[in-house]
């Protein structure tokens, strides 16, 4: 049960909301499970009401799945659905990171630094939920940065995807995400305010996950 009591600031629905999504993105509701109101309210200890509305909620956005007589089930990931996500990935990852050259503060390159370093450190340390949560955040700053609202929130519906690609496929993937020189190469081009080299890496950066994808295929299929 959660104590909703110490989340009192936002709304019952879009509380039980953001924990249903939260659990689906990270994977403790894994694909293809059914999703029975009945259950998730008893389990959250709310009325069906707010679950109600946060299943379809999540169905507009493509992480719940309701079919006529079958209830409603987590959507299922496929490595097809993982190459489209990183083939719009990349690109607004490459003109997020030349925004972020252009527009960054000094304040906020020495943030970028930190947070490759501190990437790099949960590597290092061989800490994947850190790794998960520290590559998610080095790439959000970026987005924040280039104070573009729309790209921003075009970002947040493509990194969600990413995020929990990453979560379920960790194992595999981890062999390729865990490469910190790749964050660092791309905030020192950002830092020298070179813009042309910032979208070039970031660029690069997603692509050769994609590739890694379409190569590990079979392997990454049959989790």
């Amino acid at each position: 049960m959660i104590n909703f009591e110490l989340q009192n600031h936002m709304p019952l629905r879009e509380l039980v909301y953001e924990e249903l999504k939260k659990e689906i993105l990270t994977g403790r509701i894994a694909p293809g499970t059914r999703m029975m109101e009945v259950d998730l309210a008893d389990e959250m200890g709310v009325s069906r009401t707010p679950v109600r509305e946060a299943i379809r909620k999540l169905e507009k956005e493509g992480l719940v799945v309701i079919e006529p007589r079958r209830g409603a089930y987590a959507s299922s990931l496929s490595v097809k659905d993982m190459v489209d996500t990183l083939e719009v990935r990349e690109n607004l990852e490459g003109f997020a990171a030349a925004l972020a050259a252009e527009r960054m503060s000094d304040e906020q390159l020495d943030e970028l630094l930190r947070l490759a370093d501190e990437y790099a450190d949960a590597v290092n340390a061989n800490d994947p939920i850190k790794v998960l949560y520290m590559d998610e955040a080095f790439h959000n700053f970026i987005f924040h940065c280039t104070e573009n609202d729309t790209l921003i929130k075009l970002s947040e519906i493509v990194q969600e995807r990413a995020q929990r690609f990453r979560y379920l496929y960790y194992d595999k993937l981890g062999k390729y995400q865990n490469m910190p020189l790749e964050h660092r190469e791309i905030a020192v081009s950002i830092v020298n305010r070179d813009v042309e080299k910032a979208r070039t890496l970031s660029i690069g950066h997603a692509r050769k996950l994609k590739e890694f994808v379409l190569r590990e295929e079979d392997a990454i299929s049959r989790i």
